[in-house]
């Protein structure tokens, strides 16, 4: 009967996440919004494409330039670059965890 009952739960536990997972998704989610609005018209933020500005990285290549967690802290004082088509502005702690959270599943 144990046997039975450990069988009949195994696909639950293929198919429905944990909740650590569920937390993670969006997270991920998020971040994939908030870079679509407000970094696509320069950057490719997808797995794929190249960026609309030419002089723009791309999102999935960040990682091969060094660990997206050292962004945290650019992202939450604010980036500023040494070029005007850049936007400067600042993120609040939730939106910046969304944007690591975001880059990070770009390194799969």
């Amino acid at each position: 009967m144990a046997l039975r009952n450990l069988l009949l739960a195994i696909p639950l536990l293929i198919v429905l996440p944990w909740p650590a997972a569920l937390a993670g998704d969006i997270h991920v989610e998020q971040g994939h919004r908030f870079v679509r609005l407000h970094c696509a018209m320069c950057h490719a933020v997808e797995r794929f494409g190249e960026s609309p500005l030419p002089i723009a990285p791309r999102f999935r290549e960040l990682h091969e330039l060094y660990p997206v967690e050292d962004l945290a802290e650019s992202l939450a004082e604010g980036i500023f670059v040494n070029h005007p088509i850049m936007p400067q502005f600042t993120l609040d702690p939730d939106q910046v965890g969304d944007i690591i959270a975001y880059l990070k599943s770009l390194e799969d």
